[in-house]
């Protein structure tokens, strides 16, 4: 099935912005686009009124050039098999191939005296020429794939209101040579722009390298005096606990105002929060853009944002207005805030940087993030669903990688809500910029060191994108670029005079694993590993104290498989014990190896039985990563962020959930492992290990464990009560005789719980052991489950699932839910699942809650397969 099938369902519910116009309208309908050497009109022509551009192709706006011509079927999906070949690239047709005309109408009648209308464009990819209504705006700053602009277009307004826009976009002028490196050749980076349009190890080249009017564009009428970069800065001292009564906490704001006249002009700004107001009385110069700084307001016993899995997300609707003469209301500027402080030291014992939220340290469980979609085909619906997935992890960071861009304000919308840090990279990245020695790199690494080529243009954005998002409560760190800083002539400046002066108040690191940041003393700093490991690796091996990549495998389920293979290219990857051999398609999709994890639970017969089986090795993969990092949190480790958690494509590796926002058991694994509070078993000794990410200590929790044998047959194997400290883990006991003795022969099941004193489940872990030889021979023979599934809507966009297995049988293994069309049979996606690739004991019962888009209206039925379980589809009551 092909990507146009699957989109099924990113309209959902939408986020608002952090900070939105009153008076602002999205161009975002209506657009046409001819390629620019099939015209011989030029701007002033084409943007009249009276040119006829019916002729040209509907364009997507925002969007790329390429993202109109799929859309418009002019080239195939570059998502699908091997579709990427066949689009011409740009750096073989040369850069006219796609040079674009846009054009749109839009009404906006000349506004009356003291009022302003302005044309902003939140990103072109990488230089245009703007014409509206036959006149050309002056653009000096119109290159960059990041600076914003904003133009004053009230004096070419027509008075009847009907208006036509006109922009010429040209590509970045080096398009590098996608030749299969990290960022091709590496001239890419010569732009200031993203880097892994060229290819990286993760994704085939972008054929037009996102060359479009890729953002938002917008028409904002304001009075005299506009209102930019508004600034909410929130001091909370001392060490606070979620849910109690706090002390008061102290925001400062500012505001640079634009007088749009060639006259003074007096006014009243305002800044309003909870009922409370500053304000400051001003008088602007003509024709000048002043800041102005307000009085600190103190706010008492506030509530307080925290990170996902320590307290409430609280975000305060709040405001900055400006009056004219105190009485003709100007502009005004609309912002959620969250009440948070962010603060860093270096932790002794661990080596490495140590993050506190309001006084509290947390331990940081993250995931790199690349980007939405590799064609920017963004919306405010899948970024909510995408840090959602990251949120039901139950990580509490995302790093935004330096080879992509500073994420747009939805984005950071979605990570407020959600309480997700963001850990930020300018646009470097060590493969581009010269770390190392790369044959596949056309200039020597002292030539890449000095990339971009306009190091004012990258100090100009930069200014600009850290004005975007400083008032988002997630933005938690700043760094120069993904394993390297940038040139000396932009790391100071940046470092010791924009940030400080347009933000201080978040921690800066020069690049992702500099020394700075973690420190091994046996081996520096560094990344990685990145592909499947043994999972006693996981618990016995120190690595990076506080590593920013570490990864493993994360092919998708069958059904992810079918969205974008060929039927005829649905093979399984065959290993003979050195290397392992996949299909083209899979190979050009960037599939990494399970080597010889898939073998022990029996040689994959098809492709259906490889998905299956990788889904337990997913799964166990990063349970144990989160797991052994957590085991030793505050000894070994202040944190780990995971490479990586999402794909902006239909690549083969590094994702929890695929481009369609299908989770696979990558996703449960994590969750499991992330647990606030969980309880584990490790595999190298035994060991039972509690763990408490909480600021409070459990005392009197009861700790349960037991094993099923492959008939189901069950063995307490001890039931105590325990405490855990807060923020710690404890070594509990060790059960390695028992258990060892248990799974001799066949493997068995382990179920570890932890109950609170109200017998309620706290972290329910449950494992599948292999013999003594490493092999899971009792699951290769296991008898069917015969489990009994209900299903019933309990409202719009919410259905629950019963589960039952009647006692005498065996344990009903890994059971994958979804959600169906009843027609199609395709899976409603996103869908939220409490609990994924879940197993049910004899006699047990079991309730599972899935979520969707509340937009879905068709019939829908359950779908559930097992690895004992046959699949069945069911109506929903």
């Amino acid at each position: 099935m092909k990507i146009t099938a699957c989109r099924l369902l990113l309209l959902f519910l939408l986020i608002p912005f952090l900070s939105k116009a009153q008076t602002e309208t999205e161009l975002n309908s209506g657009w046409r686009c001819i390629k620019a050497d099939e015209l011989k009109a030029n701007g002033s022509q084409v943007s009249a009124t009276d040119y006829n551009v019916n002729q040209w192709m509907p364009a997507t706006v925002p969007g790329t050039v390429l993202t109109t011509l799929v859309n418009n079927r002019k080239m195939p999906d570059p998502f699908y098999g091997m579709n990427n070949k066949q689009i011409p690239d740009i750096y073989y047709k040369g850069n006219a191939y796609y040079t674009y005309w846009f054009v749109t109408n839009f009404t906006h009648k000349k506004p009356a005296a003291g009022r302003t209308v302005f044309l902003n464009l939140r990103g072109i990819n990488y230089t245009c020429e703007i014409f509206i209504n036959g006149q050309k705006l002056k653009a000096d700053d119109a290159q960059g794939m990041f600076l914003r602009q904003s133009h004053n277009i009230t004096q070419y307004l027509k008075a009847d209101g009907k208006n036509r826009l006109a922009i010429l976009v040209h590509p970045a002028p080096v398009a590098g040579k996608p030749n299969g490196g990290q960022g091709g050749d590496g001239t890419i980076a010569r732009n200031v722009g993203m880097q892994y349009t060229a290819g990286w190890d993760w994704i085939q080249p972008t054929a037009d390298r996102n060359t479009g009017i890729w953002d938002k564009v917008t028409i904002q009428e304001t009075g005299n005096v506009r209102i930019n970069a508004p600034h909410v800065v929130t001091l909370v001292p001392g060490v606070r606990l979620p849910g109690a009564k706090q002390d008061a906490a102290i925001i400062k704001t500012s505001a640079e105002l634009q007088n749009n006249t060639a006259k003074p002009v007096s006014g009243l700004l305002n800044y309003t929060i909870n009922g409370q107001t500053v304000s400051k009385q001003v008088t602007l110069s003509a024709n000048t853009t002043t800041e102005i700084a307000l009085p600190a307001l103190t706010m008492n016993n506030p509530k307080l944002w925290w990170p996902n899995g320590y307290g409430e997300q609280y975000l305060y609707p709040s405001n900055f207005e400006f009056t004219e003469g105190g009485k003709v209301l100007s502009d005004k500027q609309e912002m959620q805030v969250g009440i948070r402080q962010i603060d860093t030291k270096w932790n002794e014992i661990t080596n490495s940087r140590q993050i506190a939220v309001n006084g509290q340290k947390i331990f940081i469980k993250g995931g790199n993030w690349i980007i939405s979609d590799a064609m920017l085909r963004f919306s405010d619906a899948r970024y909510d669903a995408e840090v959602r997935y990251h949120r039901d992890m139950n990580l509490n960071l995302i790093r935004i990688w330096g080879g992509a861009m500073i994420e747009r304000p939805e984005f950071y919308a979605a990570c407020d809500k959600y309480g997700m840090l963001v850990f930020q990279d300018f646009w470097m990245s060590g493969d581009c910029n010269g770390r190392w020695i790369d044959p596949a790199k056309t200039d020597d690494q002292w030539t890449r060191r000095k990339y971009p080529d306009d190091h004012s243009l990258f100090l100009r954005s930069a200014e600009d994108q850290i004005k975007m998002v400083r008032n988002h409560a997630s933005l938690a760190i700043w760094c120069g670029g993904n394993e390297i800083p940038p040139p000396d002539d932009i790391l100071v400046p940046l470092r010791d005079q924009l940030l400080p002066k347009l933000d201080g108040t978040r921690w800066f690191i020069d690049y992702s694993n500099s020394a700075e940041m973690s420190y091994n003393t046996d081996g520096g700093n560094g990344d990685g590993p990145y592909g499947i490991q043994n999972i006693n690796t996981f618990w016995q091996h120190k690595t990076f104290p506080f590593n920013s990549e570490v990864g493993s495998v994360g092919v998708g389920d069958y059904e992810s498989l079918q969205r974008f293979i060929p039927a005829a290219n649905l093979k399984a990857p065959k290993f003979d014990g050195k290397k392992e051999s996949v299909d083209s398609v899979w190979d050009y999709h960037k599939y990494i190896g399970y080597e010889n994890s898939i073998k022990p639970y029996g040689e994959a017969k098809d492709a259906r039985d490889f998905a299956m089986k990788a889904q337990l090795v997913n799964y166990d993969q990063y349970r144990a990563l989160m797991e052994g990092f957590s085991s030793h949190m505050w000894e070994w480790y202040t944190g780990s962020i995971i490479w990586k958690t999402q794909n902006p494509w239909t690549a083969l590796r590094g994702q929890m959930y695929d481009y369609y926002l299908d989770a696979n058991a990558c996703l449960y694994g994590l969750r499991s492992g992330s647990e606030p509070v969980h309880v584990a078993y490790n595999p190298v000794d035994g060991n039972i290990i509690a763990i408490n990410n909480g600021f409070k200590n459990l005392n009197n929790h009861m700790l349960v464990v037991k094993t099923y044998d492959m008939a189901g047959r069950d063995s307490l194997l001890t039931q105590v009560f325990i405490s855990i400290g807060a923020s710690s883990y404890q070594k509990v006991l060790s059960l390695k005789s028992q258990v060892d003795a248990l799974r001799k022969k066949d493997g068995v099941f382990l179920s570890v719980q932890l109950l609170d004193e109200r017998k309620q489940v706290q972290s329910n872990n449950f494992y599948w052991l292999p013999n003594m030889d490493g092999e899971y021979s009792g699951l290769q023979y296991i008898k069917k489950a015969k489990l009994n599934v209900f299903a019933k809507q309990l409202a719009n966009g919410k259905v629950e699932i019963s589960l039952t297995n009647p006692k005498g049988g065996p344990v009903a293994f890994f059971n994958r839910l979804a959600l169906i069309n009843s027609t199609t049979k395709q899976r409603v996606l996103p869908a939220f699942t409490a609990d994924n690739y879940l197993s049910v004991m004899p006699g047990e019962s079991k309730k599972v809650v899935i979520e969707y888009p509340q937009t879905v209206k068709d019939r829908l039925q359950l779908q559930l397969y097992g690895w004992n379980v046959d699949e069945q589809i069911l109506d929903i009551n």
